[in-house]
């Protein structure tokens, strides 16, 4: 890690997909806001490390122990705890600037080609399938439409582009209708319903 921190930004990147600066702030706020602790003979940096290092380049719990010299075990708990993190910091990250919606988006209201039109539209709403590892017996369900084993992703964004709300853990046979309608009627999953009135492009 002090090699990976401290030598070219380029290596930070490669390993982990961000720089060495995002990625010092990322252990920060882990640590300070969402609860990731060192632990007796692993720091918080090398936690974040592995963590990292299996979700940029794919690597596999066997290529993570070699590369960071640990255990089978110690890699998945190290995973598990820094995921338990970041489900925190997400809920920081994706939500509405403005929670009331009383703005009008400037992409609308700059372009007359929208305007009057989409005034009242806050943003767009999709699902997409994510491919995953499940076990044999518990594959027909997770089969999505091409066949294979998925995740069913409902992701909602903003027009500036950027991700508001997520909703994971549906199998890829779910129907993206029973996704959603899910999210807006289930109180634990705080969907951040507009005022009537406004609308999802969908």
């Amino acid at each position: 890690m002090h090699e990976i921190l401290n030598g070219h930004e380029k290596r930070c990147f490669n390993m982990f997909r961000m720089t060495q600066t995002t990625f010092r702030k990322l252990v920060i706020d882990l640590e300070s806001k969402h609860g990731l602790h060192p632990s007796e003979r692993t720091s918080t940096l090398e936690k974040v490390g592995i963590f990292m290092f299996i979700l940029s380049i794919g690597a596999s719990n066997q290529e993570a122990q070699e590369r960071f010299q640990h255990s089978r075990e110690t890699i998945s708990r190290i995973f598990k705890e820094v995921l338990d993190a970041m489900d925190g910091l997400s809920k920081d990250l994706l939500r509405p600037r403005d929670p009331d919606f009383k703005e009008v988006p400037s992409h609308i209201a700059n372009d007359s080609r929208y305007m009057p039109h989409f005034k009242d539209c806050i943003g767009a709403i999709d699902d997409t399938h994510i491919d995953v590892i499940i076990p044999e017996e518990d594959q027909l369900r997770y089969r999505g439409r091409k066949g294979t084993p998925t995740l069913n992703v409902m992701a909602v964004c903003d027009f500036d582009l950027l991700f508001t709300y997520v909703v994971t853990g549906w199998e890829g046979s779910a129907h993206d209708s029973r996704i959603f309608l899910d999210a807006i009627t289930n109180p634990s999953l705080n969907f951040p319903k507009p005022p009537p009135g406004t609308s999802f492009f969908m």
